[in-house]
C-alpha cells in the first residue's frame, strides 16, 4: 500500500483479494502496510490487477516458499511481548532459563528465585519430555504443569514449556505462557497446525537434521494457521563431530535474520551438551544478533533426572548473566 493509504482503502484491497479466492494477511508497519495474498499459485497473475485499486503502490510476487515468514511479506521485525520480556526488535536480550524437566516444586522454586534474581525474564521447565529411550523419565505431565503454575504465581515469571502431542495442546495452553515445539517435532505438521490455532506465542526449535528453509516452512504452518507469534530457536544440528552433543550453527542466526522477520533465539545447552561450553556459546549468540537465549539451569544438576551435564549451577548462571550484561551495551548500545 502507499504510505498515505487510508484504512478504508486497505480494507477494500483485503476484500478484493479474498473475493479472488485468496486469503489476505495485512501487515501494518510504521511506514506502510503490506498485504499478503496466500493461495493457489496458478492464479497469481490475476493479482497484478490489484495495482489498479486505490491506495495500492505496487504488487510483487513473494519468491520464497515460506510466504508469511519471509522479509518480503513483512519488512519490520516481529516483536512478541511476554510479561516484561520483549522478544525481537533489538530492544532486549531475553534470557529464558530453568531445568530440562520439572521434578518438584522445591526444585522449581529454587531455580526460579535464582534466575529471577540474576535478571532472567522467563522460566523454562519441561512437564512433558519426549525421550529417545522409552525407559527414560518422560516428565510429570499435568502435575508438572501445576507446579509451573504455582511457581509463576509466586514469582511472576512467565513459563515456557514443551508440548509434544496435538492432543495435549489445549491442556498445556491452559498453563503455559509460551508453547515450545521441540527439535523432534519440528515437522510434526498436525501439531504445528494445532499450536497455530492457539493465541499463545510458540517457540519453534530447529531439528537436528533440519535445514534453515525447512525450519521456516515449519514456521509457515503455524503462521498460516493464524498464530503470528512465532519464535525460532537454533539448538544445534547433527554433524560428524562428536566432541559436543550437537554442532551449534551460529551462522544460522544472521542468515535467519536476513530471511525472516521472526525473532531468533539460541539454545546453547542442547547444542553443547556440557555446561562448560554454555557461557562462551551464549556470548557468541549475543554477538551475532540473537534476540535471546534458552539455557538450562538446575540447583543440583548432579541429581537431575535428565540433561544434568549441560545445566548451569546458580554460580555459573551468575557469571553468564554478568558477562551478558557487560557485552550488551558494547554490542547494542543499550542497557539490558
Amino acid at each position: 500500500m502507499k504510505g498515505n493509504a487510508t484504512e478504508e482503502q486497505t480494507q477494500k484491497v483485503v476484500d478484493w483479494i479474498e473475493a479472488m479466492g485468496y486469503t489476505a494477511y495485512p501487515s501494518r508497519g510504521v511506514e506502510r502496510t503490506i498485504i499478503g495474498a496466500i493461495g493457489d499459485d496458478r492464479g497469481k497473475a490475476a493479482l497484478k490487477a490489484a495495482e489498479s485499486l486505490s491506495g495500492v503502490e505496487r504488487t510483487m510476487p513473494i519468491l520464497k516458499p515460506y510466504k508469511l515468514a519471509s522479509r518480503e511479506a513483512r519488512e519490520e521485525d516481529t516483536v512478541i511481548s511476554v510479561g516484561t520480556a520483549v522478544i525481537g526488535g533489538g530492544s532486549q536480550f531475553v534470557v529464558m532459563a530453568g531445568p530440562c524437566a520439572v521434578e518438584s516444586e522445591e526444585q522449581m522454586m529454587a531455580t526460579a528465585l535464582c534466575i529471577k534474581g540474576e535478571g532472567a525474564q522467563i522460566m523454562r521447565g519441561g512437564a512433558f519430555k519426549p525421550r529417545t529411550s522409552p525407559y527414560s523419565f518422560q516428565g510429570m505431565e499435568e502435575d508438572g504443569l501445576k507446579i509451573l503454575e504455582s511457581v509463576r504465581a509466586k514469582t511472576g515469571l512467565p513459563i515456557v514449556t514443551e508440548v509434544v502431542s496435538a492432543a495435549d495442546v489445549d491442556l498445556v495452553e491452559q498453563y503455559a505462557d509460551i508453547l515450545q515445539i521441540g527439535a523432534r517435532n519440528v515437522q510434526n505438521f498436525p501439531l504445528l497446525k494445532k499450536v497455530g490455532q492457539t493465541r499463545k506465542p510458540v517457540l519453534l526449535k530447529r531439528g537436528m537434521m533440519t535445514t534453515i528453509e525447512e525450519l521456516l516452512m515449519s514456521a509457515e504452518y503455524i503462521l498460516s494457521s493464524g498464530n503470528e507469534q512465532v519464535i525460532l530457536c537454533e539448538r544445534g544440528i547433527r554433524t560428524f563431530e562428536t566432541a559436543t552433543r550437537n554442532t551449534l550453527d551460529i551462522s544460522a542466526v544472521p542468515v535467519l535474520k536476513s530471511l525472516t522477520h521472526l525473532p531468533v533465539i539460541v539454545d546453547p545447552s542442547h547444542a553443547a551438551g556440557h555446561w562448560k561450553y554454555v557461557i562462551p556459546l551464549s556470548k557468541a549468540a549475543m554477538a551475532v544478533g540473537a534476540d535471546g537465549l534458552l539455557v538450562e539451569v538446575h540447583p543440583e544438576p548432579e541429581k537431575a533426572t535428565c540433561d544434568g551435564l549441560q545445566s548451569l549451577k546458580p554460580k555459573k548462571f551468575h557469571i553468564l548473566m554478568e558477562d551478558l550484561n557487560t557485552l550488551w551495551p558494547c554490542l547494542r548500545k543499550r542497557p539490558v
